[in-house]
């Protein structure tokens, strides 16, 4: 195993020109035996007004079909800890904006374990979220005005960030498995003919797991493609996968609910589609890991995985951005690995993704149920008709990972669109927006296809004629707020196909 290659020209002018803060270099020496500090500027931690944290929480094993649980264990954050443990004294302190040791440790350990990196020196850094991430990721290799490789239908808000910097998407086409890398190839190998005297990409973000919106689950064929695509083009990939954990059995339409097996690691280990990181030898990607979707969103901490050049220079910009992630966040996070231990964490994750496939199930039976559904015969999609009839309205995949369902609905029969035609500059546009009106006019809220297209520097988009698409979450709703949802979903769709 080698160590990753030189990538420092990927850096942005921003990147290359931050330097070390002094003040935060010279923390690491609070650490040495004897040591006494006359340097920084640190309350003393008596003048906390907090005496001791007291949690309950969830066990590994936890039921969590209901909104709270009985089978809890309690664990405390005091404010000195003799035995070395995490303490307030520490934890809300100013400190090394890496992150918390014990959590560095956690999180090294984590991703040996489950995304065995294909080099030597990777690192992690702590860090604010995803969000938080992938702000810094830009601001480490991205210059304004950048092309940016995307994903054909992509996170909005991740390219809310780099817009009002003149940045501009670059869509690569999509099927059930992600991104594909036939077109990415395409895109960089055309790039100077399609794009005369402009600067080729460099930086692909892309959400393998549970792409958001389109729910696809990228497997480990098609990323190494991807990943081979990349170091011919020497690209950088940002993985953005937040949902990684919650990967889905397939599913299978009418199937009578599956019994839960006893859990084993090794067996769950081996049921994930492995990470870009699983077979990145030469140092091309930068990882971003979360607990939002995994402890709780509100905790606001995630972790880089990046070569060592990547992760020092991302060091620089949380020292005078962000600074140290919340100490509240971190000391909380750590005692409950503390407890739970790195294989009680898995067996959470599980947990997690099998009363997620549960609401995947609820989701995908309630359009079965509202709408006459036929399987595909070429692919895993199915295709959704008005009851009855053979007005066909939407196809979907089910998906695989994450939390949402992506409709692609063909507007061929509908006749007020059709009369929109040739009439309107963008009538699939202006009609999505009639149907997502009458959507929450009917009282169920969806997601409108567009707010996902990719920023090309235009106010008019590339769209596919004809259709239109909308994301569907599972993720909050119970059961039975679901199947009313999608049955007004169905009535909408007859009045307006009718």
């Amino acid at each position: 195993m080698s160590e990753a290659i030189d990538l420092s020209h990927h850096l942005s002018l921003l990147a290359r020109s931050r330097k070390a803060s002094p003040l935060k270099d010279i923390l690491a020496y609070l650490h040495y035996p004897g040591m006494v500090s006359l340097a920084g500027g640190l309350p003393h931690p008596a003048l906390f007004p907090f005496a001791n944290i007291d949690v309950e929480v969830y066990n590994p094993g936890s039921d969590l079909s209901s909104l709270v649980s009985s089978d809890t264990t309690h664990i405390s954050v005091p404010k000195v800890n003799t035995e070395g443990g995490v303490s307030l004294a520490v934890a809300l302190q100013y400190a090394d904006v890496s992150g918390m040791r014990a959590l560095l440790k956690y999180a090294r350990e984590f991703t040996q374990l489950v995304c065995s990196p294909a080099y030597k020196n990777w690192d992690v850094l702590i860090n604010c979220g995803n969000t938080d991430g992938w702000t810094k990721a830009v601001g480490l290799l991205c210059e304004p005005g950048d092309y940016i490789l995307v994903e054909e239908y992509t996170f909005s808000s991740a390219q809310y960030l780099w817009i009002p910097m003149g940045c501009k998407g670059a869509p690569i086409k999509m099927d059930a498995e992600g991104l594909r890398a036939d077109h990415l190839d395409e895109v960089l190998t055309t790039w100077d003919t399609t794009h005369p005297g402009v600067k080729k990409p460099h930086v692909l973000y892309a959400t393998p797991t549970g792409q958001n919106p389109t729910g696809t689950l990228m497997p480990d064929k098609r990323k190494q493609e991807v990943y081979d695509v990349c170091v011919k083009h020497d690209i950088i990939i940002v993985e953005d996968d937040p949902y990684y954990f919650l990967q889905l059995a397939p599913y299978v339409l009418n199937a009578p609910a599956s019994t839960p097996t006893a859990y084993s690691q090794s067996a769950h280990l081996a049921s994930l589609e492995k990470t870009f990181l699983n077979i990145d030898v030469q140092g091309r990607v930068i990882r971003l890991d979360s607990f939002s979707k995994t402890v709780a969103p509100g905790s606001r901490i995630g972790w880089f995985t990046a070569n060592p050049l990547f992760t020092e220079r991302l060091l620089r910009a949380s020292e005078v951005t962000t600074q140290t992630p919340s100490g509240w966040s971190q000391g909380i996070i750590i005692r409950l690995l503390d407890e739970w231990k790195l294989g009680g964490f898995l067996q959470w994750l599980h947990g997690l993704a099998a009363e997620y496939q549960k609401r995947r199930d609820w989701m995908c039976d309630g359009l079965a149920a509202s709408f006459d559904v036929q399987p595909s015969t070429h692919d895993a999609s199915l295709t959704a008709y008005l009851k009855g009839t053979q007005t066909r309205l939407f196809t979907f995949v089910p998906p695989r990972a994450g939390m949402f369902v992506w409709l692609k609905v063909f507007l061929h029969e509908n006749k007020q669109y059709q009369e929109m035609k040739g009439k309107l500059e963008e009538p699939e546009l202006d009609y999505e927006k009639m149907l997502w009106q009458d959507m929450a006019d009917a009282k169920v809220l969806l997601s409108s296809g567009n707010f996902f297209l990719p920023w090309e520097g235009k106010e008019k988009m590339d769209r596919e004629e004809n259709v239109i698409f909308f994301r569907l979450s599972y993720s909050m709703t119970s059961k039975e707020a679901m199947q009313a949802a999608v049955q007004r979903m169905a009535d909408v769709f007859a009045g307006a196909w009718s």
